[in-house]
């Protein structure tokens, strides 16, 4: 899995607790603690796909335009993130005559299919309205 999931539904979430405020590049990236051109390429992706809107210049920046109860977690992650459970080198090769070697990549490219399947079905389940409530049930824990 690559940040650009956890940027983006942090974003999200930051700006569906206020939902009538736009917020700048530099404001998400402080409240994420990341650089904001980390943030603005989050944010085009987002922006592109209809999750926020996008004011440029003075008094500009981001907002939210869609409802955090119908945005789960697992588009986020297909969004961002798709592919990111499997390694970029596997080992093995199929040249050789070692039925391990031959068959390893292969195998493990199913397992890992599988389980990003798995993990994007899980993601499924939660919203970013759900992260939402989770974050103030956690601030309402340590009052």
């Amino acid at each position: 899995m690559n940040s650009e999931f956890t940027i983006a539904v942090h974003s999200l979430t930051l700006l569906a607790y206020k939902p009538e405020h736009m917020a700048t590049s530099d404001m998400i990236a402080h409240n994420v603690c990341t650089h904001p051109a980390r943030v603005r390429k989050v944010m085009a992706l987002l922006r592109k796909q209809g999750y926020v809107g996008a004011k440029e210049g003075i008094g500009g920046g981001f907002i939210l335009k869609c409802e955090p109860d119908q945005v789960t977690l697992g588009e986020i992650y297909q969004l961002t993130s798709l592919g990111s459970v499997k390694p970029g080198w596997c080992s093995g090769d199929i040249e050789q005559e070692c039925m391990v070697a031959c068959n390893m990549a292969s195998v493990m490219e199913g397992i890992f299919m599988n389980a990003e399947r798995q993990m994007i079905e899980y993601f499924n389940q939660w919203t970013i309205l759900d992260v939402l409530i989770q974050v103030r049930k956690e601030q309402q824990s340590k009052a």
